[in-house]
């Protein structure tokens, strides 16, 4: 694992949500820093979660899943996974693979934060 290559911060700007802000590559040797970071967040009570990506410029199939595994366990906790901002290499990515039908991908973080209510 190389975490230098990623790097995730985090703030909660309404009751209930927080946003993950992802900068650098998601792959096999990174996963775990954002798998790290989700973990802390549904240890904290937090099961409305955003990703922000558009600091992402290259997310493999170690992210795919793990976004996959997030979103399944907020909902079954009654929460949601949205992801936010991605760059046109991750969205491709995200619609080659239809999770741009099964995860809530927003253009900006304002509109995921916005979505959020729904």
């Amino acid at each position: 694992m190389n975490p230098d290559i990623l790097s995730v911060t985090f703030h909660d700007p309404a009751d209930g949500v927080r946003v993950l802000s992802v900068a650098g590559e998601i792959d096999h040797d990174s996963v775990e820093v954002l798998r790290d970071a989700v973990e802390r967040a549904l240890a904290d009570g937090r099961d409305r979660l955003v990703c922000d990506l558009s600091a992402v410029p290259f997310c493999d199939s170690g992210g795919l899943s793990l976004f996959v595994e997030t979103h399944r366990r907020a909902t079954a906790r009654g929460g949601w996974l949205r992801l936010a901002g991605p760059q046109d290499q991750v969205r491709f990515v995200l619609d080659v693979a239809n999770l741009d039908r099964y995860l809530g991908v927003h253009p900006t973080l304002d509109e995921a934060l916005s979505a959020a209510g729904q």
